[in-house]
């Protein structure tokens, strides 16, 4: 029996994407360095901030010594976004609610910086319904890595097969079935509904018997 549904945040509960997107080429822009749309898609898109500008100084000379100014850069411009852009979805805040009183636990596990996580959480109107929040500060090995996911089944006290994940990108996707748990993928944030969620665990209720 599932017991625990565990979300990705950027693209499964926000739509944030394009936010990351921009305050990090915004920070980039100063230092004569930027990202295009498809290298975003295909490389940078669910990473941490720190791994995409290890990405950019193997591909692009960005000086090591940057990293630091331009990561506290790029999270201060996506905190400036998400108050400004971040509001309550109802069909998110319905889906959470039924499913915290249909008894689920529920985590959301994020690449994303505790402060980020946090923040999107309350402009959401989500936190009240979730048993645990964890950022890649809460883990040694952010996504791809399965780390986050076992240590919120760990935290939660279930195994991976009572456990659903709602990811949306390549990198996440990889690091839910890497800890064996079912994974439901969303294609976008409209897909992240209390009757689709209850179809995917149903589903994943009849694989298991």
């Amino acid at each position: 029996m599932i017991r625990s549904i565990l979300f990705d945040m950027d693209g499964v509960l926000i739509d944030a994407k394009d936010w990351h997107f921009e305050a990090l080429n915004r920070a980039l822009a100063l230092f004569g360095a930027t990202i295009d749309r498809q290298a975003h898609l295909s490389t940078f898109d669910g990473r941490p901030t720190r791994d995409k500008l290890s990405i950019l100084s193997q591909t692009q000379g960005l000086p090591k010594g940057l990293h630091g100014l331009i990561n506290d850069l790029k999270q201060d411009y996506t905190l400036e976004l998400i108050y400004a852009r971040c509001r309550p979805v109802f069909a998110h805040r319905d889906a959470l609610r039924r499913l915290k009183a249909d008894g689920y636990r529920i985590a959301v596990c994020s690449n994303s910086i505790r402060a980020t996580v946090e923040t999107m959480m309350r402009q959401a109107a989500l936190a009240p319904y979730l048993d645990l929040m964890l950022s890649n500060e809460d883990v040694a090995r952010a996504k791809p890595d399965p780390e986050m996911y076992l240590t919120a089944m760990s935290r939660l006290g279930c195994e991976a097969s009572q456990c659903l994940i709602v990811e949306d990108n390549d990198h996440g996707i990889q690091a839910a079935r890497a800890s064996g748990a079912h994974v439901m993928i969303a294609a976008c944030v409209d897909d992240v509904v209390y009757d689709r969620v209850k179809a995917e665990i149903a589903r994943a209720e009849a694989a298991a018997q």
